[in-house]
C-alpha cells in the first residue's frame, strides 16, 4: 500500500485559524502557525516601527505582548480572495476591540497578503494604518515598540 501524501491546511484555513487564535489571545498558538524562516512585513509602517521581521523568533518577540495593548473582540467584514498563486491569499477585514491602556475603541481596517507553504505561514504582508491606530492609544501602538528595522 502506498502511503498518502501529507495534506496541509490551505492558506484560507491557516488564516482563519490565525484569526481564531488572535481572538483567543493564544500568541504561542498563533506563532506556531509560522514557518521557522517566515517573513512578516509592514509596508506602511510608521517611522521607528518595524518594516520587516524575519523568522519565527522575531515574530514571537514582536507579537508577544499584543494582548496587553489591544483587546481584540472580533474580526468583521472579512473577505478572502484567492490569487494566481495557490499558496497566497489576500484578506480584507476589520479588527474590532479596544486599546487596553486608554479603553478607547480600536477599529482597524486591514489588507493582508498571506503566503502559506506546507501549512505554515511563510510570508505575511500586513497593510494597516498606524496613524489611525494612534488615535486609540494617544500615540503609536506599543506592540513591538522595542523592535525596529529588520529583525532576524
Amino acid at each position: 500500500m502506498t502511503p498518502h501524501p501529507a495534506t496541509h491546511a490551505s492558506p484560507t484555513e491557516v488564516f482563519s485559524r490565525s484569526l481564531d487564535l488572535l481572538l483567543a489571545k493564544d500568541i504561542d498558538g498563533w506563532v506556531a502557525l509560522w514557518a521557522p524562516d517566515g517573513v512578516f512585513e509592514f509596508p506602511f509602517a510608521l517611522p521607528g516601527a518595524p518594516h520587516r521581521l524575519v523568522g519565527r523568533d522575531a515574530v514571537r518577540a514582536y507579537i508577544a505582548d499584543y494582548p496587553d495593548h489591544i483587546d481584540l473582540r472580533s474580526f468583521e467584514d472579512l473577505s478572502v480572495h484567492r490569487t494566481e498563486d495557490p499558496g497566497t491569499i489576500v484578506a480584507e477585514l476589520r479588527g474590532i476591540g479596544r486599546a487596553v491602556a486608554t479603553g478607547r475603541p480600536f477599529d482597524m481596517p486591514y489588507i493582508q497578503v498571506v503566503t502559506v507553504h506546507e501549512g505554515r505561514i511563510t510570508r505575511f504582508r500586513d497593510y494597516w494604518n498606524g496613524a489611525l491606530a494612534a488615535d486609540a492609544f494617544d500615540g503609536p501602538i506599543p506592540v513591538g515598540a522595542t523592535h525596529s528595522g529588520e529583525a532576524r
